[in-house]
C-alpha cells in the first residue's frame, strides 16, 4: 500500500509519462501534416505553444494543492496528475522558453526532451524511495539520543556528497550531478574525472592548448559522442528527427 506522498508522486509520474507520449504523438502528427488530426492551436496571427497550457496548469494545480485540505485524498491526487500533465507540456517545450524562439524542431529542440527524461529519471527514482542527499536518514536521528559524533558525521558526509555534486555539475556532468544528490558516491565519479569542454570547470581551469584540454576533447570525441549519438536514436524514435526541414 502506497503512502499518501508517494500516491500523489506516482499520479505525478503518470500524469508527466502519458501527457508526454501524447503530445509527441500530436506534434508528429501534425508535422506530418494528417488530415484528420487537429492542427496547432492558432488565435489569429498567434500560434499557442502548448506550453501555455501546461504553465496554467501549474499554476491552478500548485494553488489548488495549497487549499485543498488534507483529508480529500482523491481530490489532491487529481491535482498531482494534474500537476504531472502541466509539468509535461512546460518541459517539452523547456528549449523554447530557454532561447526565447520556436526551436521546437531543431537540434536545440533536443533540449526539451532532455528535459523531460530527466524529470522522468528523477521522479522514477523518486519512487523507488531515492531521497535527495539522504535527508530520510537525517531525520531519523534523534539528536537527544543519537551521539553527537555519529550525528555530526552524518552531516559531514550529506555536505561531502553535495560538493562532490556540485564540482560535476561544473564539470558539465548534469546527469551525474544530479543523481548524485539522490544516490551518494555516485558525484564522486563526476568530480575526480576530466571536465567536459566548454564546461564553466573548463572555461576557468583548462588553458587553451594545455594537455587537459586537449585530452577532454580526445575524450569526448571517443567515449562521449557515441553515448550521444545512442541518446539522440532514443530521443529521434520517441519524439521524432529534430533536424528534418519542415514540409
Amino acid at each position: 500500500m502506497l503512502s499518501s506522498g508517494s500516491s500523489r508522486l506516482m499520479f505525478f509520474f503518470v500524469g508527466l509519462v502519458l501527457t508526454f507520449v501524447f503530445i509527441r504523438i500530436s506534434v508528429r502528427l501534425i508535422r506530418a501534416k494528417v488530415r484528420w488530426w487537429p492542427g496547432n492551436i492558432v488565435h489569429g496571427d498567434t500560434h499557442v505553444h502548448h506550453v501555455v497550457f501546461g504553465t496554467v496548469l501549474l499554476l491552478v494545480s500548485s494553488v489548488g494543492g495549497l487549499v485543498i485540505p488534507d483529508d480529500m485524498h482523491g481530490a489532491r491526487l487529481g491535482l498531482a496528475a494534474m500537476l504531472g500533465v502541466g509539468a509535461a507540456l512546460v518541459l517539452d517545450e523547456f528549449a523554447l522558453i530557454l532561447h526565447l524562439r520556436d526551436v521546437y524542431w531543431t537540434n536545440a529542440g533536443r533540449l526539451s526532451v532532455d528535459a523531460v527524461f530527466l524529470a522522468v529519471g528523477l521522479t522514477g527514482l523518486f519512487l523507488l524511495g531515492a531521497r535527495p542527499l539522504g535527508y530520510d536518514d537525517l531525520l531519523d536521528l534523534n539528536p537527544d539520543s543519537t551521539p553527537v559524533d555519529a550525528f555530526a558525521l552524518r552531516i559531514v558526509a550529506i555536505l561531502v556528497n553535495l560538493c562532490f555534486a556540485i564540482v560535476a555539475l561544473l564539470k558539465g556532468k548534469i546527469w551525474t550531478g544530479l543523481l548524485g544528490l539522490l544516490l551518494p558516491v555516485v558525484p564522486v565519479i563526476g568530480a575526480v574525472r576530466l571536465a567536459r569542454p566548454g564546461s564553466p570547470w573548463a572555461r576557468w581551469r583548462y588553458a587553451e592548448g594545455s594537455r587537459k584540454l586537449t585530452t577532454a576533447y580526445r575524450r569526448e570525441a571517443r567515449l562521449r559522442q557515441p553515448i550521444i549519438r545512442a541518446k539522440i536514436a532514443v530521443q529521434e524514435f520517441i519524439s521524432g528527427r529534430h533536424d528534418l526541414p519542415d514540409n
